[in-house]
This record gives structure tokens, sequence and C-alpha cells, in this order.
């Protein structure tokens, strides 16, 4: 039996480090995202804060897990994480949004490495213990998104402009991540790395498959970010993008099915049964769902039930808390049972009743969602393991960082395609509502037609202040009208938690096919750290 050792499981947590950093941007991305806004303009572009590091994860992930196979995993740990420091600290200075989203898109090369954090780790560890692996790995998003949350939340509480000192923390986490890989990870290198030389390597890479992707999934996601903001669908600005993008990700699918048999989608992926199929599709869904939360959870809170920003946070950082306690408990589970199905049906289950809970919350629903993270935080945290496990072990070993490439990029890809569309179905639904409900409201009571636009323009904008300036206004009025406002805001989220729940619906029943790959749960380490000797004091 292969012995674990302390140097190994330092390079692990060295490892996971890198993924604390990365969660702990794209939380704050998310929930301070109208706090930047505030204080450097353009929050009708805020949404590209997070979408911008999804589309970098999704067009980064499958070339950078393909090259880490030829020139090893060390350097493209190392040094595309300390990018993300260099793009936390322009987050940092920024005085635009337009800066702000150019620090997130250097940020965002960073993730371009996530798959190889979810690699390593299960690579240098037994078979056996993957699940163990991988938990490890989610425990440091855990961490990573509470640091995020309450951390950030303490900053920017009566300051807001505390997002800035928040980003240079996330820098020096980033920095500190970096370096410590570039000291501990100097592995043997792999056969790959020896045997072909340079023009070989850069010649065997599917540089027509990368093309195509990032070329269609931007395209795409740029024209559905576009969406109802500010462009209608008849629009060119939507139009052109989206058909470009779906042809160019159309004529991806034709060449990686018949064309190119070694490339971004590599045949053998998928000659071992349908397992990492159903994973990929049920990833997708995964990540759909995680963005909902991470951009909206935050967003409804602090709309309907609270005005201060620490305590928003302390409430989805107990989506996290049980996020780490469900995965160590999963980890542990299938290690010692061998069963990746029941455990991701579960997990689906647990997302569909957060969906249903968030959608039935109105605005008198505080104290209920208080809980309601917890099932999503559970949820994540079995779900995360148990795909990602059957991912590597249905996957030959010589195409884990392959496969976990595959996995991270589509992951990102639902939240990116998620985001998008949520952006789209909100402001709708929005805009549409308080179009209806403010006037029904506060016209009866004797505010003019013709102060309506600027009545809803500063009660969307939180410019309390400004009100007493409007012609006709009063009290009851502003009254009347704030609860219409708030009304409008409830059914917008009830409409974007609906869209999750049914995306939820398809991956449970995806979920029921996966199978339990027992034979692959044995003591066999695919990567080991360091060559094999007699055990010492130093071994675990």
């Amino acid at each position: 039996m292969p012995h674990i050792r302390v140097k190994t499981i330092l390079l692990v947590i060295a490892v996971c480090l890198t993924y604390s950093a990365g969660v702990a941007n794209i939380v704050a991305a998310g929930a301070y995202a109208r706090d930047l806004a505030a204080a450097v303009g353009g929050s009708e572009q805020s949404t590209w804060l997070s979408n911008s590091v999804a589309i970098m994860t999704v067009v980064l992930s499958p070339p950078i897990s393909e090259a880490a196979d030829l020139w090893g995993r060390k350097w493209f740990l190392s040094g595309l994480t300390f990018l993300g420091c260099i793009g936390c600290i322009i987050v940092g200075r920024a005085n635009s949004m337009g800066m702000a989203i150019a620090g997130q898109v250097i940020a965002g090369i960073s993730y371009g490495a996530q798959p190889l954090v979810h690699a390593v780790p299960s690579e240098v560890l037994p078979r056996r213990v993957r699940p163990v692996a991988q938990a490890a790995v989610n425990v440091a998003a855990a961490l990573g998104s509470i640091l995020g949350l309450l951390v950030g939340g303490a900053l920017t509480r009566h300051n807001q402009s505390g997002f800035r000192i928040y980003w240079y923390i996330n820098a020096g986490l980033f920095a500190l991540a970096a370096l410590l890989v570039a000291l501990l990870y100097n592995p043997p290198p792999r056969e790959l790395q020896i045997m072909l030389t340079q023009r070989e390597k850069f010649a065997s890479l599917d540089w027509l498959g990368f093309l195509m992707l990032s070329s269609g999934l931007v395209l795409f996601c740029v024209s559905l970010v576009w969406s109802q903001n500010p462009y209608p669908w008849s629009n060119a600005h939507i139009l052109a993008p989206f058909i470009l993008g779906l042809i160019l990700v159309l004529m991806l699918i034709v060449y990686e099915s018949h064309f190119k048999k070694d490339g971004i989608f590599h045949h053998a992926l998928f000659q071992r049964g349908r397992n990492f199929g159903v994973a990929l599709g049920c990833i997708f869904v995964e990540g759909l769902v995680f963005f909902t939360c991470n951009n909206y959870f935050a967003f409804e809170v602090s709309t309907l039930y609270e005005t201060d920003i620490l305590i928003v946070g302390v409430r989805y950082s107990l989506c996290f808390i049980a996020f780490a306690i469900s995965t160590c408990i999963t980890g542990v589970y299938c290690s010692r049972m061998k069963s990746v199905r029941v455990p991701a049906v579960f997990a689906f289950t647990l997302f569909l009743a957060y969906c249903i809970t968030m959608a039935t919350a109105t605005v008198n629903s505080s104290k209920a969602v208080w809980g309601y993270p917890i099932l999503f935080g559970t949820g994540l945290g079995i779900c995360l393991n148990t795909l990602m496990t059957t991912a590597q072990l249905g996957t030959p070993p010589e195409l884990i960082a392959t496969a976990s490439g595959l996995m991270i990029s589509v992951r990102s890809l639902g939240g990116s395609v998620g985001l998008a569309l949520y952006n789209a179905i909100f402001t709708h639904t929005l805009s549409t509502n308080l179009a209806s409900k403010v006037p029904a409201a506060v016209l009866p009571l004797g505010l003019p037609p013709s102060s309506i636009g600027l009545f809803i323009s500063d009660m969307t904008s939180g410019q309390q202040d400004a009100l007493s300036n409007i012609p006709g206004i009063s009290g009851q009025i502003i009254q009347a009208g704030s609860d219409a406002v708030l009304d409008s805001f409830s059914v917008a989220f009830r409409y974007v938690w609906i869209t999750a729940g049914c995306f939820t619906f398809i991956a449970l029943i995806a979920a029921f096919f996966i199978q339990d790959p027992k034979a692959e749960f044995n003591g066999h380490i695919d990567a080991p750290f360091e060559p094999e000797r007699s055990l010492s004091s130093h071994e675990v």
C-alpha cells in the first residue's frame, strides 16, 4: 500500500490555497459589485465582474490542462496564480468600471489553472481516497468564500470603498499561494515532457479547437449578457454575436467529433462508459445554479431584508459552512462505500429544494431565508465532490488533467450562460413589474404622472435624499412606492430561482444514470509526487 508523506500533504494544502484565493475573488465579484459600482459608476456593466472570470475559465481551462501534460503542472499553477494577484491589485485601484473589469479579466487568467487544482491532489494521492482529495479542494473553496463574505462585509460595512482593501488582501492571498506552489511542487518530469521536442509539443495542441471554443463562447456569452441590457433581442448587437457564436460552437462539435480525436474533447475520455458524459452535463447545471446563488442570493437579501452588508455576508456564509461540512462527510462516505451515484442524486435533490424555497420567498420571508442557504451549501459540498470524482475515475489516468479541465470549463460555461440568462430574465421582469406596480400604488395617492419616471429611478438606485425634491411627493407616497418597488424585485428574483430550478430538475434525472466505479477505488497512485522508499518518521 502506498504511503502518504507529509511533503505530499503540504503540497496538497498549497495547491488548495490557490483555490481559496480564486473563490474569494469570484465571491467578492458577486457580493460587492454594487459597492464597487457605487464608487466608480457603471452599475449596468457590473455583471461583467463575474462574467469575465467565468468566460476566462471556460476558454482557458482546456488548453492549459492539455499544455500541462506536455510542459508539466508547476509553472502553470504558480505563474497563472500570480496573475490573480496582479488582477486583484488593479480592481483595488480601479477608478472606473472598465478598469475594474480589466482587472477581473487579468485575474480570470489564473482560473485557467483551476483544473490542475482538482487534478494534482487526486493524482498524488491513492485512488481510494480521491473523494477525500476533492473534499480538501472544496474545503479550501469554502474557506475562501467565508473570507470573502465576512472580511469583505466587515470592510464595506461602514465604508463603501472598503472593497479596495478587500481586493488588496485577496491579491496577497494569490501571491502567497503562487509562492508556496513554486517552492513545494517539484515533481519528476512526465513522459511526454521528455519524449517530445518543443516543436512537437506545440504541434500536438488543438489550436483550431481552442480558437473555435474561445471565439464561439465569448460571442455567445456577450450576446446573452447584452440581451435586454441594453438591447432587445431583435437588435443586431444581440443577433450578430449570438448567431456567429452558435455557428462556431456547432463547427467545434463537428470538428472535435469527426476530425480531431485527440483534441479538447479527447475521444478516450468517453470510451469508459457514460459516467464522464453524465458528469459533464451535471456539472454544467451545478455551475448554473452556483452562479445564481453567488450573484443573486446576497443581492436579494440586501434588497429585501438587510441593510447591513456584514449581516448579508453572514447569511450567505452559512451556505459555505454547510458546504465545508458536507464535502468532508461525502469524501469519507464515497471512499468507504465506493459510491457516487446516490450522493449525486441527493445533491441535486437539495438544489431543487433550495430553488423551490427561494422561489416562494416574499418580502416577509426574512427569517425563513436564513435557513435556505444551508440546503444549497450542503448540496454543493456533495455535488462537487461526487461529480469530479466520477469524471476522474471514469477516464484514463493520463488524461486526468484534460478531464478536470473540461469539467471546470463546462461548469464555468454553465455559470456564464446562467448569469447572462438570469440577467435578461431579471431585468425584463423587474422593469415590467416596476412599470405596472409602482404607478398603481402612487398615482391614486396624488403623485403627478410626470414624476413617475424620476420616482422609480430614485427608488431603485437608492437615492433616498433625492426623493424629497420630486414634485408632489409625500411620506405616504414614498412608503407606498417603496412597498411596490420591493414587491417588483421579489417577483423578479422569483423568476430567476424558477429558471434555476427547471435546469436542476433535468440534472437530477441525469444523476440517476451515473454508475458507481467500485473497481477504481484502489490504492494506486496515478502520478506519485515522490518515488517510493522505506517508511520513515515523516510518513503518515
